[in-house]
């Protein structure tokens, strides 16, 4: 990366660079003279593109030109098209050894240990529920217990309830019903929860019964589960509910924090709201954090395939194997056809904010977007809400809306969230904590009270990726162990529970 007074050049193939501030027309750039006004954090084109040719940024092609691009024309919407990718793959011919650090000297974080062997970084009661018929139980149970009562239990982060709009009037087996089964387990069984209570209707597709027996699950006094119909009606049901939230917290207040190696971390990488910066500052920066976390023998677990199309190529050239290059492969082929089968591209995505902040193309997007892997191997990838059980850098398919990623990631089994944003995001997770990282510092002093950390001052201050980085992972080690994140200090976390619904509604 260069920059200079008005712009960065990401790499000297490029044929467009990126402004740092808003360029009036006339103004001289180098040995540009812009055509007209250029916003701040969008593309002017440092040579002649023809109609047809590549738009080149990062080194990648992220568009073609629509029509004759001119040296000093605004580059963007107006004047790019995009094309589906076809890309000739390569498998593990960019593979980074990893500089392990030794066992003895890892870092630590106070974590709770789990009977399970598990690590958790919160001690959260949950209510999870089924179907949607039985949310409005859940909620009544969790609201159940306010501060006063809370106070009694000081190791309890609190009571959460975790509800959603599926569960029935869908296939009882496939996709679709895989999906919500393994989002359902991986909460009921998260390392952040203490114990759980599953709360149903009755006569759902999603049986409880059927997730109970199917992986293992033993009713005991951290993990309960009952049902509407069974108990006789909504009142009895919360009254039930309460009675057996009540009884579970003394257990969960059992737990204590205790020095934990850093080696147990897994860090759901996330981004939303993105901007022309994401690419530059906060995605780079948070890939490096997750650099350090693979040295001490953790995982950084990168998802929302619609994100990285485009991008894929870099990342199966760093897959450990042939194997694990195809299964990314694979779901990138899949997603191009649900896109199609529901009658749309995969350049739906960039959002209109992303555009605004002078994101052009899905291409350009994800290439900036799998910056958050880092540089490590690849060593796995996962459907949605799959066990993760590899260490490193991992991928799991999602879909690029936030919610339901992080839903995704924490039910896989991802204890911390770092979610990277330029536009500005007031995102909260539970039971895994969330950090947000500014990719400029315009944004992070707009919104200070949501922002945990400023990577915009890689650009404004000189500040370094390795210092970013470095910084990023301290707050992560600092969260693990009990800090609070901003979006927590806000209560946010009880609504972003949003299960990826796959397939027909009946």
């Amino acid at each position: 990366m260069s920059t200079a007074a008005n712009w960065v050049r990401l790499h000297e193939a490029d044929n467009v660079v990126t402004v740092t501030r808003p360029i009036e027309a006339g103004a001289q750039m180098d040995s540009v003279t812009a055509n007209g006004l250029i916003p701040r954090g969008h593309k002017i084109a440092t040579a002649r593109i023809p109609a047809g040719q590549p738009v080149r940024k990062y080194a990648q092609v992220i568009g073609y030109a629509s029509i004759d691009i001119m040296p000093g024309d605004h580059v963007h919407t107006h004047n790019v098209e995009f094309r589906n990718t076809n890309a000739d793959y390569e498998f593990s011919t960019d593979l980074r050894p990893v500089d392990m650090v030794p066992e003895a000297n890892r870092d630590t974080f106070e974590g709770f240990r789990r009977a399970n062997g598990k690590i958790g970084t919160r001690n959260y009661v949950g209510i999870i529920t089924s179907v949607n018929c039985s949310a409005t139980a859940a909620r009544m149970i969790a609201d159940a217990f306010g501060p006063e009562e809370l106070a009694q239990y000081p190791n309890v982060d609190g009571v959460a309830a975790f509800v959603h709009g599926t569960g029935c009037g869908m296939a009882g087996s496939g996709e679709g019903f895989d999906t919500l089964q393994r989002v359902m387990w991986g909460y009921a069984g998260h390392p952040n929860h203490a114990a759980t209570l599953m709360v149903g209707l009755g006569c759902e597709i999603n049986q409880i019964d059927w997730l109970i027996e199917a992986h293992g699950l033993e009713r005991g006094p951290t993990f309960q589960a009952m049902n509407i119909q069974d108990v006789a009606g909504l009142r009895r049901t919360v009254e039930l509910g309460i009675d057996k939230v009540r009884a579970m917290l003394p257990e969960a207040n059992e737990a204590r924090r205790e020095p934990c190696p850093a080696s147990e971390l897994i860090v759901g990488l996330q981004c939303g709201g993105s901007d022309a910066w994401s690419g530059i500052t906060a995605n780079p920066a948070l890939g490096y954090a997750c650099d350090l976390i693979a040295a001490q023998g953790g995982a950084g677990v990168l998802a929302e395939t619609p994100e990285i199309y485009g991008a894929e190529h870099l990342l199966t050239r760093r897959a450990k194997d042939r194997r694990t290059g195809e299964q990314l492969v694979e779901r990138v082929r899949w997603w191009q056809d649900y896109t199609a089968r529901n009658l749309g591209t995969m350049d739906n995505n960039p959002s209109p904010g992303n555009k605004r902040g002078g994101l052009t193309t899905i291409l350009e997007k994800s290439l900036g977007a799998a910056a958050k892997g880092g540089t490590t191997p690849l060593n796995a990838v996962y459907k949605y809400g799959e066990p993760v059980r590899e260490k490193g850098f991992v991928f799991m398919d999602s879909p690029g809306y936030d919610p339901a990623s992080v839903t995704g990631q924490i039910a896989s089994g991802c204890n911390l969230i770092a979610f990277t944003t330029g536009r500005g995001s007031a995102f909260g997770s539970k039971p895994a904590p969330c950090i947000k990282i500014a990719t400029n510092s315009e944004m992070y002093e707009r919104m200070v009270d949501d922002m945990d950390v400023n990577a915009g001052d890689m650009l404004s201050a000189g500040v370094t990726l390795e210092e970013k980085g470095k910084e990023i992972y301290d707050l992560l080690l600092r969260v693990a162990s009990g800090e609070k994140s901003k979006s927590e200090a806000q209560g946010l976390g009880d609504y972003e529970f949003v299960p990826w619904q796959i397939g027909a509604v009946m």
